[in-house]
């Protein structure tokens, strides 16, 4: 080594490489979408989002028009890497547009949250035929597509998926008999 040689600084170590999740159901801040989004940001994961207002439109809570921006600003913030999409999972098309734009924007999925839902309360004598097929495209149907297009383009490495769902069946006919439970209400 030459002693009069400029001292050359070290090289700084790679970043590690840092997974990617979909987390679907995330149109809100106050949200279990968004609680899980929060957790995988601080956990060094990249997100992709989904978010579909016109179901936030006929809820009790509304449509907060800034939330999907200020929930992707909160986990930019944290490092995080994140892409909203809207998606309306009741359109049998809906996730081979999001798994297109997915490819597109983030590559590869190593993760997949469902945490989406179409949920209506409405019991046996109430619940109307249009109610009930929106609760299986939604929480069914959808479901399964998003698995198999996840499944589809997982890296070699593998992937997990997480699929929720909760005990709010009782009254809520649709959402039970669409999430693999009979509330007999």
């Amino acid at each position: 080594m030459d002693p009069n040689a400029p001292e050359t600084p070290p090289v700084p170590p790679a970043p590690p490489h840092r997974k990617t999740a979909l987390v679907t159901g995330v149109g809100r801040l106050a949200g279990i979408g968004a609680g899980i989004a929060r957790r995988l940001a601080a956990d060094g994961w990249d997100l992709v989002l989904t978010y579909w207002q016109d179901y936030d439109a006929r809820m009790p809570w509304g449509v907060q028009p800034d939330d999907v921006e200020r929930l992707t600003a909160e986990l930019q913030a944290t490092g995080a890497a994140v892409v909203a999409l809207p998606a309306d999972f009741q359109d049998p098309q809906a996730v081979d547009r999001l798994m297109a734009a997915i490819a597109a924007e983030a590559g590869p999925l190593q993760g997949l949250v469902l945490s989406h839902a179409e949920s209506v309360d409405s019991g046996i004598l109430d619940t109307t035929l249009e109610s009930f097929e929106r609760h299986f495209a939604v929480n069914a149907r959808a479901g399964w597509q998003l698995i198999a297009g996840f499944a589809r383009q997982v890296p070699a490495g593998g992937g997990a998926v997480v699929a929720l769902t909760s005990d709010h069946t009782a009254f809520n006919l649709p959402y039970g008999a669409s999430k693999g439970r009979w509330t007999g209400s």
